[in-house]
C-alpha cells in the first residue's frame, strides 16, 4: 500500500474508531473543533484531515479517552460558515482547528478560543494574524506561498511553445482576485497570456472550460477552491473533451485525471498543525506561537493523461515528480 493510499485509509476511519495509540493519563477530556467546507465523507478531504489526527495520535491523544472532536463541515458552501463557526463556540471547545476557507468564519466566532490554521496563504495580508512571528491573537499555524508563477512554468516545461493559458477561477473566492494579479505577472515573464474563466457554482463549469477551447487556450490552471476540488473529476473531464492539459493544486486532481498537480502537501501541513494543538493544550498562547511555512511539496503527473493527449513529458521533469501516475 503506498503513502498516499495508506493516509486515505487512515482518515477515512479515525473519526468512526478510536486512535490507536497508547493511553496517557489526563485530567481532561480535550474537545477539538473541525471547521471545514468539504466534509470528511470526501476522500481527499478524509486524507488531508488524516494528518492531523495521525499527529495528534501520535502525541499520545486517544479518542474517547483524552479528546474528542466536533466536526463542522458546510457541504462545499461558504455561506454557513459563519454560523458553524458560532456553534462551535458555543460549545466551548478547547481548540478550533479550521480548514483555509473556513479561517475567517473561525476567528469572526470567537476572540478566545484558540484557532489553528493548518494551510493558509497570507495570514497577515489577510488579517488573520499581526504577523507571521506574533500572530497577535487567537490565530496561529502555518502559512503556504503563492505557487501559481511554480505552476505556469511547469505548463511551460511540457509545452516549451505554449502561448494561452485558461485560468479557472471562482469570483466569490476571497484570494482569487490576488491569485489571478500574481499569474498575470508570471504570465508576463513566461510570454503566455491568460485567459480568466469564470464559475461561481458547478453548473457554470461547463460554459467556461468550452469557452477556454473556442478561444485557442492550450492549458487549463485551477485556481484552489472548495467548489472545484469537490467537482474536480466534472473538471478533468470537461478539459479532457477539449483536449486541456489541466494543472492544479491538489494531487487529487491528477488522481483525477489531470496532467499535473503542484502544491504543498497538505496532509502533512495538517499533520504539523497537531503540534500546535498539543501546544496550545498544554497551555500555550496562540499569540506567541510562531505561524510556520510548510517544508513539503507534491509534484503528481499523469502518464496515462499525457499519452492521451498526445504529451511527452520531460525526462528531468519525471525526475523531480513525487508521484507519477502510469
Amino acid at each position: 500500500m503506498d503513502r498516499r493510499a495508506f493516509l486515505g485509509t487512515l482518515a477515512g476511519g479515525l473519526l468512526a474508531a478510536p486512535l490507536v495509540a497508547e493511553p496517557q493519563q489526563a485530567a481532561k477530556v480535550f474537545r477539538i473543533g473541525l471547521l471545514g467546507t468539504v466534509p470528511l465523507t470526501e476522500p481527499g478531504a478524509a486524507r488531508i484531515w488524516g494528518g492531523l489526527f495521525e499527529g495528534l495520535r501520535q502525541l499520545g491523544y486517544v479518542e474517547g479517552q483524552n479528546i474528542v472532536f466536533e466536526g463542522r463541515f458546510s457541504e462545499g458552501s461558504g455561506e454557513t460558515l459563519a454560523a458553524l463557526g458560532a456553534e462551535l463556540a458555543r460549545l466551548k471547545v478547547d481548540v478550533i482547528v479550521a480548514a483555509a476557507t473556513a479561517a475567517h468564519a473561525a476567528k469572526g466566532a470567537t476572540a478566545e478560543i484558540p484557532i489553528v490554521v493548518p494551510n493558509y496563504g497570507e495570514p497577515v495580508e489577510d488579517g488573520l494574524v499581526v504577523s507571521l512571528a506574533r500572530p497577535g491573537g487567537n490565530v496561529t499555524g502555518l502559512a503556504g506561498p503563492n505557487l501559481v508563477a511554480k505552476q505556469l512554468q511547469l505548463l511551460k516545461e511540457v509545452l516549451p511553445t505554449l502561448s494561452r493559458v485558461a485560468v479557472l477561477s471562482n469570483p466569490a473566492h476571497p484570494a482569487h482576485p490576488r491569485r489571478l494579479r500574481e499569474a498575470k505577472d508570471a504570465a508576463g515573464s513566461l510570454r503566455v497570456r491568460l485567459q480568466i474563466l469564470e464559475a461561481r457554482a458547478p453548473t457554470g463549469l461547463a460554459g467556461a472550460i468550452s469557452g477556454a477551447a473556442t478561444r485557442s487556450a492550450s492549458a487549463l490552471l485551477v485556481l484552489g477552491d472548495p467548489m472545484f476540488f469537490g467537482e474536480r473529476a466534472q473538471i478533468v473531464e470537461l478539459a479532457a473533451r477539449a483536449r486541456l492539459p489541466v494543472i492544479a493544486i491538489q494531487a487529487e486532481y491528477s488522481e483525477a485525471g489531470a496532467l499535473l498537480s503542484y502544491g504543498i502537501d497538505q496532509t502533512d501541513t495538517f499533520r504539523r498543525a497537531a503540534t500546535y494543538v498539543d501546544k496550545i493544550l498544554k497551555g500555550a498562547k496562540p499569540a506567541e506561537l510562531p505561524v510556520e511555512q510548510p517544508t513539503k511539496y507534491e509534484l503528481v503527473i499523469n502518464l496515462k493523461t499525457a499519452k492521451a493527449l498526445g504529451l511527452t513529458i520531460p525526462p528531468s521533469l519525471l525526475q523531480r515528480a513525487d508521484q507519477v501516475i502510469e
